[in-house]
Protein backbone atom coordinates (compact mmCIF):
# COMPACT_ATOMS: atom_id res chain seq x y z
CA UNK A 1 0.00 0.00 0.00
CA UNK A 2 1.44 3.62 -0.61
CA UNK A 3 1.73 6.25 1.87
CA UNK A 4 -1.32 7.79 3.38
CA UNK A 5 -4.93 7.00 4.74
CA UNK A 6 -5.39 3.51 4.48
CA UNK A 7 -7.83 2.50 1.77
CA UNK A 8 -11.24 2.83 1.95
CA UNK A 9 -12.79 -0.52 1.35
CA UNK A 10 -9.91 -2.05 3.62
CA UNK A 11 -10.97 0.50 6.31
CA UNK A 12 -14.28 -0.24 6.26
CA UNK A 13 -13.80 -3.83 5.95
CA UNK A 14 -11.66 -3.76 9.19
CA UNK A 15 -13.88 -1.15 11.21
CA UNK A 16 -16.82 -3.54 10.44
CA UNK A 17 -15.59 -6.06 12.95
CA UNK A 18 -15.22 -3.55 16.16
CA UNK A 19 -17.40 -3.86 19.16
CA UNK A 20 -19.84 -1.85 20.28
CA UNK A 21 -22.27 -0.76 22.86
CA UNK A 22 -25.61 1.35 24.02
CA UNK A 23 -23.69 4.13 25.33
CA UNK A 24 -21.69 4.95 21.90
CA UNK A 25 -22.84 7.67 19.67
CA UNK A 26 -20.54 7.67 17.06
CA UNK A 27 -18.65 4.74 16.59
CA UNK A 28 -15.69 3.65 13.76
CA UNK A 29 -16.62 4.87 10.60
CA UNK A 30 -15.59 6.36 7.78
CA UNK A 31 -15.83 10.53 7.51
CA UNK A 32 -16.47 10.56 11.32
CA UNK A 33 -13.84 12.83 12.91
CA UNK A 34 -14.17 11.58 16.47
CA UNK A 35 -16.28 9.04 18.45
CA UNK A 36 -18.61 10.22 20.84
CA UNK A 37 -20.32 8.26 24.32
CA UNK A 38 -22.42 9.10 26.97
CA UNK A 39 -20.26 9.38 30.04
CA UNK A 40 -21.91 10.73 33.33
CA UNK A 41 -24.83 12.61 32.07
CA UNK A 42 -23.14 14.25 29.26
CA UNK A 43 -21.47 13.34 25.98
CA UNK A 44 -17.41 12.20 26.08
CA UNK A 45 -15.98 13.19 22.24
CA UNK A 46 -12.58 11.52 21.93
CA UNK A 47 -10.16 11.59 19.04
CA UNK A 48 -6.64 10.52 18.28
CA UNK A 49 -4.39 11.97 15.42
CA UNK A 50 -0.82 11.70 14.70
CA UNK A 51 1.71 14.62 13.30
CA UNK A 52 3.64 12.36 10.31
CA UNK A 53 4.16 14.98 7.62
CA UNK A 54 5.70 18.15 9.38
CA UNK A 55 8.38 18.56 11.44
CA UNK A 56 8.97 21.95 11.69
CA UNK A 57 6.46 22.94 14.99
CA UNK A 58 5.16 19.56 14.82
CA UNK A 59 3.49 20.31 18.64
CA UNK A 60 1.39 22.89 17.55
CA UNK A 61 0.45 20.70 14.55
CA UNK A 62 -0.77 18.02 17.15
CA UNK A 63 -2.78 20.18 19.32
CA UNK A 64 -4.57 21.70 16.41
CA UNK A 65 -5.53 19.35 14.39
CA UNK A 66 -6.97 17.31 17.21
CA UNK A 67 -9.07 20.36 18.47
CA UNK A 68 -10.66 20.42 14.87
CA UNK A 69 -11.85 16.61 15.35
CA UNK A 70 -14.00 17.60 18.82
CA UNK A 71 -15.12 20.94 17.10
CA UNK A 72 -16.55 19.17 14.31
CA UNK A 73 -18.51 17.41 16.19
CA UNK A 74 -20.39 20.74 17.99
CA UNK A 75 -18.35 19.93 21.05
CA UNK A 76 -15.79 21.44 23.22
CA UNK A 77 -12.25 20.38 23.45
CA UNK A 78 -11.30 19.83 27.37
CA UNK A 79 -7.75 17.54 27.71
CA UNK A 80 -5.12 16.60 25.67
CA UNK A 81 -2.35 13.88 25.90
CA UNK A 82 0.58 13.09 23.55
CA UNK A 83 2.54 10.22 22.75
CA UNK A 84 6.16 11.95 21.33
CA UNK A 85 8.80 9.94 19.17
CA UNK A 86 11.96 11.26 19.17
CA UNK A 87 14.75 9.68 16.64
CA UNK A 88 17.77 8.42 18.56
CA UNK A 89 20.31 11.36 18.89
CA UNK A 90 17.59 13.91 20.14
CA UNK A 91 18.53 16.44 22.22
CA UNK A 92 16.81 17.39 25.62
CA UNK A 93 16.42 21.22 23.14
CA UNK A 94 14.35 18.59 20.99
CA UNK A 95 12.14 17.63 23.66
CA UNK A 96 11.56 20.62 25.00
CA UNK A 97 10.69 22.61 21.72
CA UNK A 98 7.93 19.79 21.14
CA UNK A 99 6.37 20.30 25.12
CA UNK A 100 6.89 24.05 24.68
CA UNK A 101 4.67 23.91 21.64
CA UNK A 102 2.09 21.50 22.87
CA UNK A 103 1.47 23.43 26.23
CA UNK A 104 1.58 27.07 24.39
CA UNK A 105 -1.31 26.01 22.31
CA UNK A 106 -3.42 23.76 24.99
CA UNK A 107 -2.98 27.22 26.77
CA UNK A 108 -4.11 29.41 24.58
CA UNK A 109 -6.73 27.44 23.42
CA UNK A 110 -7.76 26.64 27.84
CA UNK A 111 -7.06 22.99 27.31
CA UNK A 112 -5.27 20.82 29.66
CA UNK A 113 -2.51 18.99 28.26
CA UNK A 114 -3.07 15.33 31.47
CA UNK A 115 -0.85 12.83 30.05
CA UNK A 116 0.79 10.72 27.34
CA UNK A 117 4.42 8.78 26.45
CA UNK A 118 7.76 9.85 25.43
CA UNK A 119 10.65 7.43 24.16
CA UNK A 120 13.56 7.63 22.07
CA UNK A 121 13.52 4.76 19.10
CA UNK A 122 15.54 3.85 16.34
CA UNK A 123 12.32 3.08 14.90
CA UNK A 124 11.21 6.82 13.60
CA UNK A 125 13.89 8.95 11.58
CA UNK A 126 12.25 12.53 13.32
CA UNK A 127 10.40 13.69 15.48
CA UNK A 128 6.64 11.66 14.95
CA UNK A 129 3.85 12.97 18.06
CA UNK A 130 0.18 11.11 18.00
CA UNK A 131 -1.97 13.64 20.41
CA UNK A 132 -5.76 12.33 21.61
CA UNK A 133 -8.45 15.07 22.60
CA UNK A 134 -10.84 15.06 25.09
CA UNK A 135 -14.12 16.92 24.66
CA UNK A 136 -17.62 16.99 25.84
CA UNK A 137 -21.12 18.33 24.58
CA UNK A 138 -24.84 17.72 25.41
CA UNK A 139 -26.31 14.87 23.72
CA UNK A 140 -28.75 17.44 21.71
CA UNK A 141 -26.16 19.57 20.47
CA UNK A 142 -23.80 16.43 19.05
CA UNK A 143 -22.97 16.86 15.37
CA UNK A 144 -21.75 13.50 12.73
CA UNK A 145 -20.63 13.84 9.74
CA UNK A 146 -23.48 10.70 8.95
CA UNK A 147 -26.06 13.70 9.73
CA UNK A 148 -26.32 15.69 6.37
CA UNK A 149 -29.51 15.29 4.98
CA UNK A 150 -30.80 15.23 1.42
CA UNK A 151 -31.83 19.10 0.08
CA UNK A 152 -28.89 20.70 3.15
CA UNK A 153 -26.51 22.68 1.81
CA UNK A 154 -22.69 22.85 1.96
CA UNK A 155 -20.71 25.77 3.39
CA UNK A 156 -16.94 25.49 3.20
CA UNK A 157 -15.64 27.68 5.64
CA UNK A 158 -11.43 29.33 5.37
CA UNK A 159 -9.97 28.46 2.07
CA UNK A 160 -7.74 25.31 0.92
CA UNK A 161 -5.36 24.22 1.70
CA UNK A 162 -3.60 26.27 4.74
CA UNK A 163 -2.19 23.57 5.88
CA UNK A 164 -0.25 21.64 2.95
CA UNK A 165 0.39 24.86 1.30
CA UNK A 166 2.36 25.86 5.03
CA UNK A 167 3.88 22.09 5.08
CA UNK A 168 5.26 21.91 1.32
CA UNK A 169 6.67 25.92 2.17
CA UNK A 170 8.61 24.77 5.27
CA UNK A 171 9.62 21.60 4.12
CA UNK A 172 9.97 22.18 0.30
CA UNK A 173 11.95 25.42 0.44
CA UNK A 174 15.02 24.48 -1.85
CA UNK A 175 13.11 22.96 -4.40
CA UNK A 176 10.45 25.58 -4.73
CA UNK A 177 13.14 28.00 -5.14
CA UNK A 178 14.55 25.60 -7.97
CA UNK A 179 10.58 25.96 -9.28
CA UNK A 180 11.48 29.72 -9.17
CA UNK A 181 8.86 30.34 -6.96
CA UNK A 182 9.00 33.72 -5.55
CA UNK A 183 10.73 34.22 -1.82
CA UNK A 184 7.48 36.69 -0.90
CA UNK A 185 5.00 33.67 -1.88
CA UNK A 186 7.02 31.27 -0.14
CA UNK A 187 7.10 33.32 3.42
CA UNK A 188 3.62 34.15 3.16
CA UNK A 189 3.04 30.39 2.66
CA UNK A 190 5.05 29.97 5.71
CA UNK A 191 2.92 32.52 7.61
CA UNK A 192 -0.23 30.82 6.77
CA UNK A 193 0.87 28.37 10.25
CA UNK A 194 -0.13 31.34 11.97
CA UNK A 195 -2.39 33.41 10.37
CA UNK A 196 -5.17 32.13 9.37
CA UNK A 197 -4.15 28.44 11.77
CA UNK A 198 -5.32 25.22 11.30
CA UNK A 199 -7.40 25.50 13.96
CA UNK A 200 -11.14 25.70 13.00
CA UNK A 201 -12.48 25.97 16.70
CA UNK A 202 -14.20 28.94 15.95
CA UNK A 203 -15.23 28.25 12.73
CA UNK A 204 -17.46 25.73 14.32
CA UNK A 205 -18.80 27.58 17.18
CA UNK A 206 -19.52 29.89 14.83
CA UNK A 207 -21.99 27.56 12.73
CA UNK A 208 -23.11 25.68 15.85
CA UNK A 209 -24.37 29.28 17.48
CA UNK A 210 -26.11 30.17 14.29
CA UNK A 211 -28.23 27.02 14.00
CA UNK A 212 -29.25 24.23 11.53
CA UNK A 213 -26.20 22.71 11.30
CA UNK A 214 -27.04 18.46 10.26
CA UNK A 215 -23.01 17.63 9.72
CA UNK A 216 -19.58 18.95 9.85
CA UNK A 217 -15.94 18.03 8.52
CA UNK A 218 -12.49 18.62 9.24
CA UNK A 219 -10.64 18.53 5.80
CA UNK A 220 -7.08 16.53 6.46
CA UNK A 221 -5.21 13.92 3.82
CA UNK A 222 -6.77 14.08 0.71
CA UNK A 223 -7.96 17.40 1.04
CA UNK A 224 -10.93 19.45 0.15
CA UNK A 225 -12.62 16.82 -2.54
CA UNK A 226 -11.36 13.39 0.22
CA UNK A 227 -13.63 15.17 2.75
CA UNK A 228 -16.24 15.86 0.64
CA UNK A 229 -16.41 11.79 -0.27
CA UNK A 230 -15.80 11.20 3.17
CA UNK A 231 -19.02 13.22 3.84
CA UNK A 232 -21.10 11.55 1.30
CA UNK A 233 -19.85 7.72 2.40
CA UNK A 234 -20.75 8.51 5.86
CA UNK A 235 -23.97 10.06 5.32
CA UNK A 236 -25.10 7.71 2.55
CA UNK A 237 -26.39 9.86 0.06
CA UNK A 238 -24.42 11.84 -2.91
CA UNK A 239 -23.28 15.48 -3.48
CA UNK A 240 -23.21 18.27 -6.09
CA UNK A 241 -20.08 20.58 -6.20
CA UNK A 242 -19.33 23.78 -7.39
CA UNK A 243 -16.11 23.77 -7.90
CA UNK A 244 -15.72 27.56 -9.17
CA UNK A 245 -17.33 28.07 -5.40
CA UNK A 246 -14.14 26.69 -3.86
CA UNK A 247 -11.91 29.20 -2.59
CA UNK A 248 -8.26 28.77 -3.04
CA UNK A 249 -5.48 29.93 -1.54
CA UNK A 250 -3.40 32.39 -4.04
CA UNK A 251 -0.23 30.61 -2.16
CA UNK A 252 -1.50 27.28 -2.64
CA UNK A 253 -2.26 28.05 -6.29
CA UNK A 254 1.06 28.95 -7.28
CA UNK A 255 2.99 25.98 -4.67
CA UNK A 256 0.94 23.47 -6.23
CA UNK A 257 1.55 24.59 -9.90
CA UNK A 258 5.52 25.09 -9.36
CA UNK A 259 5.65 21.31 -7.91
CA UNK A 260 2.75 19.60 -10.14
CA UNK A 261 0.49 19.05 -7.60
CA UNK A 262 -3.72 19.46 -7.29
CA UNK A 263 -4.59 21.95 -4.55
CA UNK A 264 -8.03 19.79 -4.28
CA UNK A 265 -6.14 16.70 -2.71
CA UNK A 266 -3.96 18.95 -0.51
CA UNK A 267 -4.26 18.54 3.03
CA UNK A 268 -6.20 21.03 4.00
CA UNK A 269 -6.78 21.34 8.08
CA UNK A 270 -7.53 25.26 8.43
CA UNK A 271 -11.14 25.21 6.39
CA UNK A 272 -14.53 23.40 7.92
CA UNK A 273 -17.01 21.62 5.71
CA UNK A 274 -20.46 22.29 6.93
CA UNK A 275 -23.73 20.85 6.12
CA UNK A 276 -26.84 23.00 7.21
CA UNK A 277 -30.68 23.05 6.41
CA UNK A 278 -31.01 25.97 3.62
CA UNK A 279 -33.25 27.72 6.10
CA UNK A 280 -30.21 28.80 8.47
CA UNK A 281 -27.67 29.22 5.59
CA UNK A 282 -27.52 32.89 5.64
CA UNK A 283 -26.97 32.98 8.86
CA UNK A 284 -23.74 30.53 9.59
CA UNK A 285 -22.18 32.62 6.49
CA UNK A 286 -23.04 35.99 8.01
CA UNK A 287 -21.52 34.42 11.49
CA UNK A 288 -18.39 32.65 9.51
CA UNK A 289 -17.90 36.54 7.44
CA UNK A 290 -18.18 38.76 10.75
CA UNK A 291 -15.61 37.20 12.42
CA UNK A 292 -13.01 37.71 9.35
CA UNK A 293 -13.53 33.76 7.60
CA UNK A 294 -14.10 33.38 3.81
CA UNK A 295 -17.28 31.11 3.66
CA UNK A 296 -19.27 29.88 0.60
CA UNK A 297 -21.69 27.40 -0.25
CA UNK A 298 -20.03 25.05 -2.64
CA UNK A 299 -23.05 22.81 -3.45
CA UNK A 300 -25.67 20.48 -1.96
CA UNK A 301 -26.55 16.97 -0.63
CA UNK A 302 -28.21 14.63 -3.24
CA UNK A 303 -29.82 11.26 -3.33
CA UNK A 304 -26.82 8.43 -3.62
CA UNK A 305 -28.08 7.51 -6.97
CA UNK A 306 -27.12 11.05 -8.79
CA UNK A 307 -23.49 10.22 -7.12
CA UNK A 308 -20.46 13.00 -6.05
CA UNK A 309 -20.29 14.94 -8.75
CA UNK A 310 -19.10 18.80 -9.96
CA UNK A 311 -22.27 21.11 -11.20
CA UNK A 312 -21.01 20.27 -14.64
CA UNK A 313 -21.52 16.49 -14.25
CA UNK A 314 -17.38 15.20 -13.85
CA UNK A 315 -16.95 13.36 -11.05
CA UNK A 316 -14.90 14.53 -8.20
CA UNK A 317 -11.79 13.31 -8.44
CA UNK A 318 -10.36 9.97 -6.46
CA UNK A 319 -7.01 10.73 -4.63
CA UNK A 320 -5.15 7.71 -3.45
CA UNK A 321 -3.50 9.90 -1.22
CA UNK A 322 -2.46 13.10 0.09
CA UNK A 323 -0.96 15.22 -3.04
CA UNK A 324 1.74 16.27 0.09
CA UNK A 325 2.53 12.78 0.82
CA UNK A 326 2.75 12.17 -3.06
CA UNK A 327 5.24 15.05 -3.27
CA UNK A 328 7.83 13.65 -0.86
CA UNK A 329 7.33 10.35 -2.65
CA UNK A 330 8.04 11.39 -5.54
CA UNK A 331 11.20 13.84 -4.33
CA UNK A 332 12.91 10.81 -2.12
CA UNK A 333 12.95 8.87 -5.11
CA UNK A 334 14.81 11.46 -7.38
Amino acid sequence: MKTGKLPPDILKRLLAEARDDANVLIGPQIGEDAAAVRFGGKVLVATTDPITFACDRIGYYAVAVNVNDIAAHGAEPRYFLATILLPEGSSESDAESVFTQIRTECERLDISLIGGHTEITPTVERVVVCGCMLGETEEGSLISTSGARVGDVLILAGKVAVEGTSILAREAIEDLRAHNVPQDVIERAQALLDNPGICVLEYARAAMQAGGVTSMHDPTEGGIVTALRELAEACGHGLRIDKSAISVLDECVVICKALGLNPLGLIASGSLLIAADPKNVDAIVQNLTERGVQASVIGEVIECEQGIRFYDGEELPLFERDEVARYFERYSAE
